[in-house]
């Protein structure tokens, strides 16, 4: 099950989003977050739905990793569907049984925030298959430089947030082989009642908390090895260039804004 997850993972490819600015994807996913909640009918959902699919497909990611990402996030999808579905009570009665009550607005609203669940999956998650930890860092830390003046600090919050992304797979595979070790001990993690899973959770948090540790030792061995002293007077070996095809991608952000707007309930068309 573990292997399936995406998210803080890098998949290499030379594709034009793996090759565009950290900072430009940044900012683009960003926006995105704060624009899928312009939609609001099947118009705008739609609008959407295409651009994500074709940011997609140009990213020349194998649909398999998007596939395998949305099944670990599948069950807190049909949960928030179906808890539109039974406690939505706007619209026209479709369905009743007993005490079900389904209305054509509950049904509307839960394909709406299912879609929307999904569509911030997608898109977060090709922002780190498409970028890797150091790019990662190195944007942050350049959008967050103005904050310098008021002696933030910029770049350890910058490298704490590449490394955090990047643990999140390393810690999820860790997670997996110490649950093998477990079951083939005899421990139930998918059976029995709510309080033994709990139980059996136990012996799986002390050696993953050890492991974490340890990793994070010898990454802090590592870095001191390596010379590390924070940002102060740090140099950067690859420099961040901002090309035509970020500004491209920004453009075609800022049309689907306005496409969003024009299209909406409410919106000016």
């Amino acid at each position: 099950m573990m292997e399936k997850m995406i998210f803080g993972r890098y998949i290499p490819g030379d594709s034009v989003i793996h090759r565009m600015d950290p900072r430009s994807k940044l900012i683009f996913v960003f926006v995105f977050i704060c624009i899928v909640f312009l939609a609001n009918n099947a118009a705008t959902y739609g609008i959407l739905v295409i651009f994500t699919l074709l940011v997609m497909l140009v990213s020349k990611v194998p649909v398999r990793f998007f596939i395998k990402g949305l099944m670990q996030i599948l069950w807190l999808v049909i949960f928030t569907f179906f808890l539109q579905l039974f406690f939505n009570r706007e619209g026209s009665l479709v369905f009743h049984y007993a005490f079900i009550h389904i209305y054509s607005e509950g049904i509307r609203q839960g394909v709406f925030i299912s879609l929307r669940f999904m569509l911030l999956i997608f898109l977060t998650s090709l922002l780190t298959l498409t970028t890797t930890p150091i790019s990662l860092t190195d944007g942050i830390e350049m959008l967050l430089a103005p904050l310098r003046k008021v002696k933030f600090p910029v770049h350890e919050l910058a490298l704490m947030m590449s490394i955090s992304l990047r643990f999140i797979p390393t810690l999820m595979d860790e997670t997996e082989k110490i649950m093998k070790a477990q079951m083939a001990r005899g421990v139930d993690f998918s059976g029995g009642s709510i309080k033994d899973r709990v139980k059996a959770i136990i012996p799986l948090l002390i050696p993953l908390f050890v492991s974490s540790f340890k990793r994070a030792e010898e990454l802090a061995t590592a870095m001191e090895a390596r010379g590390y002293q924070g940002g102060e007077g740090r140099t950067k070996y690859r420099l961040l260039i901002w090309r035509t095809a970020d500004t491209l991608s920004i453009c075609a952000l800022a049309a689907v804004i306005i496409l969003l707007v024009l299209f909406r309930d409410g919106g000016i068309l």
